[in-house]
């Protein structure tokens, strides 16, 4: 009897070890990992696009309308690169008020540039020695034409613009008339204003209308927003679209327009002239001694080109 107890006693304990063994957990059993990342996640920047660069001298002439294109006109264009073309250019020497005095000599072209000269003659009424120069071919619209320009320093109109008759009677598109040195105290703007407009006369009786562009409207992006007409070089043109509507053009971008009251009826002449006179609607008059000064004197063209706009 002794042995049956001793073979069961032994029996069950090897049962409870068996279950024990069972419902334990083995110490040396690796936790379970979680396969989710334990730091935040990394968020991706995009690429920056960089912003377009737009190269404002390749705007003009303004796109043409559907079915037309434009052509260049060779009477009316020229780079200025070698010397005073008498089949295109002349220098007509009539004279404003005192004291401007219109000289041949003080208009000519060297190192790439049309030149316009003021000097000093002190011993005259008209001590302001200036010239002009002029096509020889006429132009109507539809036509675009823009100019290269770099003013002198100097109280006084550096000008281009389309003419054709007298004080009178006549057809006139001013593209610009800039003063980079106003001497009057008056005109603030005028370093950077263009002063375009147009006058229809016709028996003395007069219809203007007038845009006062200012450079410092620019685009952002324009190199030459807010650079003073001295300071650099800036192609100023037209667009002369139809027997009233004229758009201005300045470095590439449209720069105001105006409508005439009347048709425009005559084929224009291109004109640059330089002279000053003392009112301050010009800016007032021009210091003598800037006349002496050769590095402020001289109202520079670098070139012109001009196009008719024709059916294709």
């Amino acid at each position: 009897m002794k042995h049956i107890y001793l073979i069961a006693s032994l029996i069950s304990l090897m049962v409870f070890s068996c279950k024990k063994d069972n419902n334990s957990i083995d110490e040396n059993t690796p936790a379970e990992v979680s396969e989710e990342p334990t730091t935040d996640p990394v968020t991706e920047t995009p690429e920056e696009t960089a912003p377009e660069v737009v190269d404002y001298t390749t705007l003009t002439p303004p796109t043409p309308p559907e079915g037309m294109k434009w052509v260049a006109v060779s009477e009316l264009t020229d780079e200025f690169n070698d010397t005073f073309d008498t089949d295109k250019w002349f220098k007509p020497l009539w004279n404003y008020d005192v004291p401007v005095n219109m000289k041949a000599e003080n208009a000519g072209v060297a190192d790439g540039n049309l030149w316009i000269k003021a000097t000093l003659d002190d011993t005259q009424e008209r001590w302001f020695l200036t010239s002009r120069v002029q096509s020889k071919a006429q132009i109507n619209y539809p036509m675009y034409t823009e100019s290269s320009i770099k003013t002198a320093h100097i109280s006084a109109y550096n000008t281009f613009w389309l003419n054709n008759g007298d004080i009178s009677d006549r057809n006139e598109i001013d593209i610009i008339e800039n003063n980079s040195k106003p001497s009057c105290d008056c005109q603030p703007d005028f370093p950077w204003q263009m002063n375009s407009q147009y006058f229809h006369v016709v028996d003395g009786d007069t219809r203007r209308n007038k845009g006062n562009f200012d450079n410092r409207t620019l685009s952002d992006d324009n190199p030459l927003k807010g650079v003073r007409w001295n300071e650099e070089y800036h192609t100023v043109g037209v667009y002369w679209k139809d027997a009233k509507n004229i758009q201005f053009y300045l470095d590439g971008e449209p720069a105001g327009s105006v409508v005439s009251e009347r048709d425009f009826t005559r084929d224009l002449n291109v004109i640059w002239d330089l002279w000053t006179f003392d009112v301050d609607w010009l800016g007032g008059l021009a210091v003598k001694t800037d006349l002496t000064d050769e590095t402020i004197n001289t109202m520079k063209v670098d070139w012109i080109h001009t196009y008719q706009l024709v059916a294709e």
